[in-house]
C-alpha cells in the first residue's frame, strides 16, 4: 500500500551502517555499494563499450540507482555517456507516478540523462486506474496487468530507440521473490530467462533486459539513495498489496529477518543451477517467435498486450 510523509522522505542522518559482515560508514557504504554493482557489471559483461542503453526508470529508488551508477560506469571507463536515455512509463496511477515522475524529471534534468515518457493511455485507450475495477471482474491482479503493459512498452520503445541494452532496476530481493513464485507455480520455463542477464537466447525482436543491481539488497539500495540525498517516493504502488508477490515478499522479508542471508541464498544457489534450467528450455522448446499484429514479438498469434486490450475495450 501507500505510506505516509514521514515514510516516503526520511531524511534521518544516517551515521553507520551495520551490514551482516561488519559496520561502514556513509562514505565507506557507498564505495562498497558501487564496487559490488560494478563488479556485476564486468563479470556477467552486462555493458559492452559500443552499446546504446536504455534504463528502464520511474522515479523510485531501485531504478534511480540504476540510472545514475550506469552513467558513473561509463564516465569512469570513459564510455559515451549520450548514449544513455531513461525511459519511463506513465501507467495512469495518480496517486503513485505523478509524485515520482515529476523527482525523475527534476533528477535527468540534474544529470544532463535524455527522459523518454510513454503513456498507457496513448498505447491501451485506457489506465491502470481507469481499468482496476475491470481487470478484476476478469479475474486478474492489477499488478499481472500492469506487468504485461510495462514489457510490451520497454522492449517497444527500447526497440524504437535502437537500444541494445535495457537496463531495469530489479535487486536481490525482486529476483529472490520471483526464484521462489516459480518455484510454488511450478513455471520453470519462466525462470530459465531469469539471471543478471534475462532470456534464454537472444532475439532480434527483443531488447536485452540486464540487471546491475541483482546483487544489492532492497536495504542497501535504500541507504544508498538516502545517503546520496535524492528526492525519491519511497511509497508501494498503490495497487501491490492486491498481486502474489505480496505474500512472497512479505514470506521472505520474515525469513530474512530471522535468518539473514535466506534471499541471497536462494539467488546464489538458483545461479548454480539456471545454466542447466537454460539448457532444458533450449531442448523442449520447438515453437518460434511469432509476430502479433500490432508488429510485436508473441508466443501466440496475439500477444498478451493485445489480447488484454480487446479485453478491457470489450
Amino acid at each position: 500500500m501507500g505510506c505516509n510523509d514521514k515514510d516516503k522522505n526520511s531524511t534521518n542522518k544516517i551515521t553507520e551502517i551495520e551490514l551482516q559482515h561488519g559496520k561502514l560508514s556513509p562514505r565507506e557504504f557507498l564505495k562498497y555499494f558501487e564496487k559490488k554493482v560494478f563488479k556485476t557489471i564486468k563479470k556477467y559483461k552486462l555493458i559492452d563499450r559500443n552499446d546504446k542503453i536504455c534504463v528502464a526508470a520511474s522515479g523510485g529508488k531501485d531504478s534511480t540507482a540504476a540510472l545514475y551508477l550506469i552513467k558513473k560506469y561509463f564516465e569512469k571507463y570513459s564510455l559515451p555517456t549520450e548514449n544513455i536515455f531513461a525511459l519511463v512509463i506513465d501507467e495512469g496511477i495518480k496517486l503513485h507516478r505523478n509524485e515520482s515522475l515529476a523527482n525523475l524529471k527534476k533528477f535527468c534534468k540534474k544529470e544532463e540523462i535524455k527522459l523518454k515518457i510513454v503513456n498507457v493511455q496513448d498505447e491501451f485507450s485506457t489506465t491502470l486506474d481507469q481499468s482496476a475495477e475491470k481487470i478484476r471482474k476478469l479475474g486478474k491482479k492489477p499488478c499481472t496487468i500492469c506487468g504485461i503493459w510495462r514489457r510490451y512498452i520497454m522492449n517497444k520503445q527500447a526497440r524504437l530507440e535502437k537500444a541494445t541494452k535495457l537496463i531495469t532496476g530489479h535487486n536481490l530481493d525482486d529476483e529472490a521473490q520471483v526464484i521462489l513464485m516459480n518455484q510454488f507455480k511450478a513455471n520453470v520455463s519462466l525462470s530459465a530467462g531469469l539471471g543478471p542477464i534475462t532470456g534464454v537466447e537472444e532475439h532480434e525482436l527483443f531488447v536485452r533486459r540486464v540487471k546491475p543491481l541483482y546483487f544489492c539488497s532492497n536495504h542497501e539500495i535504500e541507504l544508498y539513495t538516502k545517503i546520496k540525498g535524492w528526492e525519491l517516493d519511497y511509497c508501494d504502488c498503490i495497487y501491490s498489496h492486491e498481486g502474489y508477490r505480496s505474500q512472497v515478499k512479505g514470506m521472505l522479508n520474515e525469513f530474512e529477518e530471522k535468518y539473514p542471508g535466506t534471499k541471497h541464498g536462494i539467488v546464489k544457489s538458483f545461479l548454480d543451477v539456471l545454466p542447466l534450467i537454460k539448457e532444458r528450455q533450449k531442448e523442449q522448446c520447438n515453437s518460434k517467435i511469432k509476430i502479433c499484429s500490432c508488429g510485436e514479438p508473441a508466443n501466440n498469434e496475439v500477444c498478451a498486450a493485445c489480447k488484454l486490450k480487446e479485453e478491457l475495450l470489450n
